[in-house]
């Protein structure tokens, strides 16, 4: 099997005082064997390159990190396809995108049925929530710091690991990495 771009989403990566800088986290990665390791921003977002199928590869992401920082770091991995189609999905239409934000919640795994009804229950006038596959999209009429809805609250009614990413960061991510561009470079 050739190898594959990815994008590790990295949950717990430079808040809630859990600093790594982005040299060392490259490195880090860098020890599992996988080509083309670059850093996309400081908030944990790892490109790569490696064959294998993404769960056995979260594993190993997971495992490693925990080890180096002494915590634990879910690992949302996608392929470069995967993160062009989060970027592109219309979750939400133009008329109620403006004046708003958008965020994309990777998560680890698809949520079941209850799981996604208890999900639902958390919106509110401001923020409305939907899911997409294994990607749950957020939109925030106000600054989400003033939101009565917060990721921990939508990872406990998902019940999996959930890391959002600001759409900009996912639109910007998906053209730096676009689909098919790992041909190119990896062989």
């Amino acid at each position: 099997m050739g190898q594959i771009q990815y994008v590790a989403f990295l949950r717990a990566v430079n808040v809630g005082g859990r600093t790594v800088k982005m040299t060392e986290l490259k490195a880090m990665i860098q020890t599992l064997g996988f080509a083309d390791v670059s850093t996309f921003i400081a908030s944990g977002n790892v490109i790569f390159s490696a064959a294998g199928a993404a769960s056995r590869l979260e594993t190993k992401i997971e495992g490693a990190l925990e080890k180096a920082l002494k915590f634990a770091v879910p690992a949302m991995v996608r392929s470069t396809d995967e993160v062009a189609q989060c970027a592109s999905f219309e979750a939400f239409s133009a008329q109620a995108l403006t004046g708003a934000s958008l965020y994309v919640g990777f998560m680890k795994r698809e949520a079941a049925p209850a799981a996604i009804t208890a999900m639902l229950l958390l919106q509110t006038e401001i923020d409305e929530l939907r899911l997409h596959g294994r990607e749950v999209y957020w939109l925030a009429r106000k600054n989400i710091a003033e939101s009565s809805i917060t990721g921990a609250a939508v990872e406990k009614a998902l019940q999996t690991p959930v890391t959002f990413r600001n759409i900009t960061t996912v639109r910007r991510l998906a053209a730096k990495y676009p689909p098919g561009a790992q041909a190119l470079r990896v062989k």
